[in-house]
């Protein structure tokens, strides 16, 4: 009967030792995993943002996807874009960000790829597919703007 107390104590202990061991520990900072890119159809603007920028920018496109809290600089608000521009949607600008042309925080650092080589990549080259992606990937962000 000494025994058995005597492991049931030890297994306590050492139970005990685990979870304290475990609250000690540094959390973690999230990671983001860069996996290779998947061929989403370039005739849906929504199918590519779900594959391709959801997981940074949340489906809404609010800027709280999974992967937003391993960011360091965080994803922008894409439903915010007309506002913050006077109103107008600024195609334009999101066409030359998506396509590595114009200078973002997070666009084309270790954190977020730049779509247009990513893009040429998974088209080999076509230039006319490259932009067809490029569009309705605009266009579907428009959808996505707050009224």
């Amino acid at each position: 009967m000494r025994v058995v107390k005597f492991i049931s104590l030890a297994v306590i202990l050492v139970l005990i030792s685990v979870f304290a061991a475990a609250q000690d520990a540094p959390a973690q900072a999230p990671t983001v995993k860069h996996v290779p890119i998947t061929n989403a159809p370039s005739n849906s603007g929504q199918e590519m943002f779900h594959s391709y920028c959801a997981v940074c920018h949340g489906t809404d496109g609010k800027g709280n996807g999974p992967a937003a809290s391993a960011m360091k600089t965080p994803p922008t608000d894409l439903t915010v874009l007309a506002k913050k521009n006077g109103g107008k949607y600024p195609a334009d600008h999101v066409a030359a960000v998506i396509r590595g042309q114009a200078a973002t925080p997070s666009h084309g650092s270790q954190d977020m790829p730049v779509w247009g080589p990513l893009f040429s990549s998974i088209s080999q080259g076509h230039e006319a597919q490259v932009q067809q992606r490029v569009t309705n990937l605009v266009k579907y962000i428009e959808t996505l703007q707050v009224k």
